[in-house]
């Protein structure tokens, strides 16, 4: 027996507890994934074997188990293979699981290491750009105003209504109409709002006249703005196809000329009371991001203070041939190698190898304390033998030295 058996024994019993060590003290770090090391028997030109040495330490990428949060930026990536794709102020890639997150003052998105987290912008349609991923920036500026171009409203108008005695129209008196009710309000190219009212007047069997106010002045100089007519069964046949359009508004505030058109498709006239059932209208005026959210596909959708959301921009995740071959680079990161083979970078979504995000919530580390408790157990007592046959190969040469 030689010296250098245990000695190689003793030596990677330490590696092995040093890597079970190293899982206990991260089994609370977020997206942490727990090791193992691997051995290998050492020959030398003899069949007796000179010992053991550390083949490598192997990384279980497993998920860990998803626990909420009340961060809305803190991420879990679910039943997938991906990885956070981060990048440096110097472009220097980086990937990880945990999905701990927060907004810089530039609007970017960046973990606790001040890498910022990629996908994919907005183009000018406000739809996903796609190509190439880069860091993601929340805007900062507020959303710009939209005029109001069209309102899509439906009535119902009471056919049991009778014509009304007393003309000509006036918004002011209701004895000259029979149904008013408001469509508005409507923006300007400023983002100013403007109250726009409909009267309806009852003019025969099946035919009305529609009246119309803007702030309270009437529009067309008080003649209708159009009839409107109706079949035996109470469906709207004119005006062609439903529409109305209103008169050019202007308005003493600088804002542009408003020229909308009043969409009244199904609307009817039933024997019924007078209704509006639906309305909605394609403007608005300005507003402040007051918060976004990170959706399973990995869009970010932010909410403004004028009730609008818009689309911020989307996550990217990556993927890799063998996870076992990233380099680990400390801080829950990890670098691409050749081993590991390039990076398959996509767009999160439910079903799919990167898998879906999780907004709200964390993956926990995958270390289970009680099978590393286990494993510290036999490590220690693996130190303990190899240590033994070290005491026992010295009591051997202690006796080879007493022979005279």
């Amino acid at each position: 027996m030689a010296f250098s058996q245990g000695i190689s024994g003793l030596s990677v019993a330490a590696a092995n507890l040093d890597v079970i060590g190293n899982n206990i003290a991260n089994s609370g770090t977020v997206g942490f994934k727990s090791a193992a090391a691997t051995f290998q028997d050492v020959y030398a030109g003899s069949r007796i074997g000179l010992g053991a040495s550390v083949s490598g330490v192997v990384q279980n990428f497993t998920q860990g188990v998803t626990q909420t949060s009340s961060r809305p930026l803190d991420v879990a990536i679910l039943n997938g293979e991906g990885f956070f794709r981060l990048a440096s102020s110097t472009g220097e890639v980086m990937y990880s699981r945990n999905g701990q997150f927060t907004k810089d003052k530039d609007g970017y998105l960046v973990n606790s290491s001040g890498l910022r987290l990629t996908g994919y912008g907005v183009n000018a349609n406000g739809g996903i750009s796609g190509g190439t991923p880069s860091a993601i920036q929340i805007p900062t500026a507020g959303m710009a105003p939209n005029a109001t171009t069209s309102i899509d409203a439906e009535f119902n108008l009471d056919s049991r209504s009778t014509t009304p005695t007393k003309t000509p129209f006036d918004a002011t008196d209701s004895d000259t109409f029979n149904y008013a009710n408001a469509i508005g309000p409507v923006y300007d190219s400023l983002g100013n709002p403007h109250d726009v009212a409909v009267y309806f007047v009852k003019t025969g069997a099946g035919t009305w006249d529609a009246y119309g106010t803007a702030d309270g002045t009437a529009l067309n100089g008080g003649a209708a703005l159009s009839g409107l007519t109706f079949d035996a069964n109470g469906n709207l046949t004119a005006p062609a196809g439903g529409a109305i359009t209103l008169p050019t508004m202007t308005f003493p505030n600088g804002s542009a000329a408003m020229n909308v058109t009043v969409d009244l498709s199904g609307t009817t006239q039933f024997g019924s009371a007078n209704t509006m059932s639906a309305l909605s209208q394609d403007g608005f005026t300005s507003g402040e991001l007051t918060s976004f959210s990170i959706n399973p596909d990995g869009t970010i959708t932010g909410k403004f203070s004028n009730e609008q959301t818009r689309l911020l921009g989307q996550v990217v995740l990556s993927s890799f041939a063998n996870p076992n071959g990233l380099e680990p680079k400390g801080e829950n990161m990890w670098a691409e190698t050749q081993a590991s083979g390039q990076a398959l970078t996509g767009t999160p979504g439910e079903g799919t190898r990167l898998g879906s995000l999780a907004s709200g919530a964390l993956e926990a580390s995958n270390v289970d304390l009680t099978s590393e408790l286990v494993n510290l157990i036999v490590a220690q007592r693996n130190y303990q033998a190899n240590a033994q046959t070290v005491k026992t190969q010295d009591q051997v040469m202690q006796t080879l030295m007493n022979i005279r």
